[in-house]
């Protein structure tokens, strides 16, 4: 049973800083955070901007609970400026690179699996699939239980893996999030496709377009040191100066 609670954040990026981004987020920050705070680097990925904005960063932390979101959120604010003083320096790197963002807290399906089952599993794709879908009040739960029973089998059968699966919280559970690992473009290209023929992913697709407000899809590339990618958590060995980074 997944019992972790994840922020997830959509970052936009200043110019051509996304690689330099994604590297001080994962292994400049990351060790810090899993030593400091038992936060873990669920994922880092950059979005194809022709299938979203541009240019933009999703990072998914994963923490130890409600308890332990409570207690980084403490660790984080109980000074003046909202800041870790101890921090400043990497929280003046970070400004140079993104402009703002915006963030939620997820709460995954009890059956979705957290960052040590899926690197166990040497899960990872080329892409991925980052699906946000807009739902009536309350019916969060009831949706994601249908992803369980439908839309993770017509998935596997095109090869897609699930990542992720999520209600937003601190609302009125009208917000999910799916997370898919595609193992190559050619499979993304079969994914789309899919959705125009006589399947049973377009018969899904069918079945949400009467269930759901809106569906967005976007694509992603993960971090060159992001979690999936390394096959485990980012380390201190994998830091790199921001000046090698192009």
């Amino acid at each position: 049973m997944n019992d972790k609670v994840y922020i997830h954040e959509f970052i936009d990026i200043r110019g051509q800083g996304r690689a330099k981004y994604m590297q001080h987020m994962t292994a400049n920050w990351s060790p810090i955070g899993q030593e400091e705070r038992s936060q873990k680097c669920f994922g880092t990925f950059g979005t194809v901007g022709s299938t979203g904005r541009w240019p933009e960063t999703i990072n998914i932390w994963e923490e130890d609970g409600w308890r332990g979101l409570a207690r980084n959120f403490a660790f984080e604010t109980q000074h003046p400026g909202m800041q870790d003083p101890s921090l400043r320096e990497w929280w003046s790197a970070a400004a140079e690179f993104r402009r703002g963002g915006f963030d939620r807290i997820l709460v995954p399906a009890q059956w979705s699996p957290t960052s040590d089952e899926l690197t166990r599993a040497g899960v990872r794709g080329d892409f991925y699939a980052h699906e946000l879908v807009k739902l009536a009040p309350g019916a969060a739960l009831p949706f994601l239980e249908e992803v369980r029973r439908r839309a993770i089998p017509i998935h596997t059968d095109l090869g897609i893996q699930l990542v992720g699966a999520f209600h937003t919280a601190m609302s009125d559970r009208s917000e999910c999030l799916l997370l898919w690992a595609i193992p190559d473009h050619e499979h993304w290209a079969e994914l789309e496709l899919a959705e125009y023929a006589d399947g049973e992913l377009a018969g899904w697709r069918t079945w949400c377009q009467q269930e759901t407000l809106a569906w967005q899809r976007l694509l992603l590339v993960e971090a060159p040191t992001s979690t999936l990618r390394l096959g485990r958590q980012p380390r201190v060995s994998d830091r790199r100066p921001l000046s090698e980074i192009p």
